[in-house]
């Protein structure tokens, strides 16, 4: 089964993470089928903190993937602010 979950990268203390569609049974920073997007949980002046390809998530959605709880609030999350900057 495919599941869209984070993979995480950067330094002690520093955590960025890579949404990504990956094989269930795979390891969490082992190998995955796609990259869909980042989350910078330590996002600091210009930087964004979540990039997203919201038409890739929907597509994996549509073909059965399962997101991790994690994945589900942080995709909340941005297609409500997405919304927002489309309305403003």
């Amino acid at each position: 089964m495919v599941s869209i979950r984070l993979s995480r990268g950067g330094a002690k203390k520093q955590p960025f993470y890579h949404v990504v569609a990956t094989d269930s049974r795979a390891r969490r920073d082992g190998r995955y089928i796609e990259r869909l997007g980042y989350h910078n949980p330590v996002a600091r002046g210009g930087a964004t903190e979540v990039q997203l390809d919201l038409e890739r998530v929907d597509y994996w959605i549509g073909v059965g993937a399962q997101m991790s709880d994690s994945v589900k609030k942080i995709v909340k999350d941005y297609r409500k602010s997405a919304a927002a900057a489309a309305a403003a």
